[in-house]
């Protein structure tokens, strides 16, 4: 008999303190299966499934292919798809036994018509999970570095692969209906629940499970499976579509499956004894009442006005808008944080707005943002709940199109959409005309004092520069919400060969 346990579900950057542990529930083996799981599901007909796809005699799986992969979170306007990526090779390798996985990806991005972005050039990602742990490896040389963050989701890549699905099915005592087209199959693995179809060709060709995700809550993952194939001996879906959050992750033509490879998936020394990850927040004072709180990738700016704060973005999740919540408490105390001012919609800065919501914030974001996370926020929060999901309160926005203000009668912040960005179609910068301050994500991020200049320039940052220029704005210092340092207008210039 074989046993898995361990931590299915960690969100963000809580680390394993911060939120409860599922249980990745005991997975035996099917030569040994018990009586208990005999009597809770109907087992003639899912072993019928179980015999067809010959996982009785797989411990591990390896399949190839290539495609698309989409890049999720990052769509350049709240009404489009996640953008593409062709993907030359895409390799899984999973062992079932130890509930391991590493997964290869070459890609490169698409050029999209009428939207100019950096030069495309070939990525290649190389993701892990086994047990407790998630990581990825790369760099010169190649380290290992933990993601925690992705653990649950790279979880449940396992247990939605066809032979992975049965597995799971007869260790967790799945509940299995007739259906007119063949068999309804679920079950649940700690917080995540799995549904799946079996066809009447004895196929896995659907299943679903949900993740968690901070803005858009339990998030549908939609894998179909189609097209099965006899390759060395493993039958197997030679086309494999996944959705999540509405829209196309991957969609993938496999060309290549081995079955029972050598996976060798084990934990690095440094993975394993990496410490939880800490939520920290520093705070540098750009002018008086004007605060640059950096953390970890992603910063913010809290501008005190008379009897309240304006806060710049509240990125990633809960838990940094609630350190964020506790910074701006000590260096502005006794004042509320009224407005939040978000940049754009990307998840990882839009993933903390749901916190300051809670508190009565009222969010100032573009026009088309607004019914964009009225109805993302609708979303069920039941894997992870989060403060809103717990008080239920109403979101309260302030919406512009071209420009707006924010001002107490003292200190004026204007709001700006930067116009032509091939980044995002509702992509806003801020600016403080007294402190000659401009507040920007993603279009300009400056390298570490002394490093090489980018090559090639990037478009974003040119188009940047040409606002700044259309809008006339008199800028010294430029506080980005990404990259290590707050530079000035001559930095973002010689980014651009001026």
């Amino acid at each position: 008999m074989m046993s898995v346990s361990g931590s299915v579900y960690i969100r963000g950057m809580r680390g394993l303190s911060m939120l409860a542990i599922a249980t990745v529930a005991a997975f035996t083996a099917i030569e040994a299966n018990s009586a208990e799981v005999k009597n809770s599901v109907e087992v003639s007909p899912l072993q019928a499934s179980v015999d067809t796809l010959g996982v009785a005699k797989l411990k591990s799986i390896e399949f190839s292919g290539t495609g698309r992969w989409f890049q999720f979170g990052q769509a350049p306007s709240p009404t489009t798809p996640w953008p593409p990526f062709d993907v030359s090779n895409y390799t899984a390798t999973i062992d079932y036994d130890k509930a391991a996985a590493r997964i290869q990806i070459t890609r490169k991005q698409v050029v999209e018509a009428g939207r100019l972005r950096p030069a495309s050039v070939e990525q290649k990602a190389d993701q892990y999970v086994s047990g407790t742990y998630a990581w990825n490896v790369g760099g010169t040389p190649a380290t290992a570095q933990p993601q925690q963050a992705a653990l649950e989701e790279r979880v449940t890549e396992i247990w939605t692969t066809p032979q992975g699905f049965l597995k799971a099915a007869q260790s967790n005592k799945a509940t299995v209906k007739n259906t007119a087209t063949g068999l309804e199959v679920s079950f649940t693995i700690g917080s995540n629940r799995y549904v799946g179809t079996i066809n009447q060709q004895n196929q896995v060709d659907h299943v679903r499970t949900w993740i968690d995700n901070p803005i858009l809550g339990d998030t549908l993952v939609d894998y179909t499976y189609s097209d099965y194939k006899n390759t060395n001996g493993v039958l197997f879906p030679s086309h494999i579509l996944r959705v999540q959050g509405g829209y196309p992750v991957l969609d993938l033509n496999v060309s290549s499956v081995t079955a029972n490879p050598a996976a060798n998936i084990n934990v690095p020394t440094e993975v394993s004894t990496a410490p939880a990850p800490k939520i920290t927040v520093t705070s540098d004072q750009l002018a008086p009442g004007v605060f640059y709180l950096r953390g970890g990738t992603h910063h913010s700016v809290a501008i005190e006005q008379n009897d309240h704060v304006i806060l710049v973005e509240a990125p990633l999740n809960e838990a940094r808008s609630e350190a964020l919540i506790a910074k701006i408490k000590e260096i502005i105390p006794n004042k509320p944080i009224r407005f939040v001012v978000n940049t754009h919609q990307h998840f990882d800065h839009s993933g903390g707005l749901r916190t300051f919501v809670d508190t009565g914030a009222t969010i100032v974001t573009h026009q088309v943002n607004k019914a964009y996370y009225e109805k993302a926020w609708t979303g069920q929060h039941t894997i992870s709940p989060d403060r809103l999901s717990k008080s239920q309160k109403s979101a309260k926005f302030i919406t512009y199109t071209d420009e707006y203000e924010l001002t107490d009668g003292h200190r004026l912040v204007e709001i700006f959409q930067i116009a032509n960005s091939g980044h995002n179609d509702a992509f806003s910068l801020i600016y403080l005309p007294a402190e000659k301050i401009l507040i920007e994500a993603d279009a300009f991020t400056p390298t570490a004092a002394g490093a090489p200049l980018p090559s090639p320039i990037n478009p974003y940052t040119v188009n940047l520069y040409d606002n700044i220029k259309r809008l006339n704005l008199n800028v010294d210092q430029i506080a980005a919400l990404h990259g290590p340092r707050v530079t000035k207008l001559a930095d973002l210039k010689a980014a651009i060969g001026q």
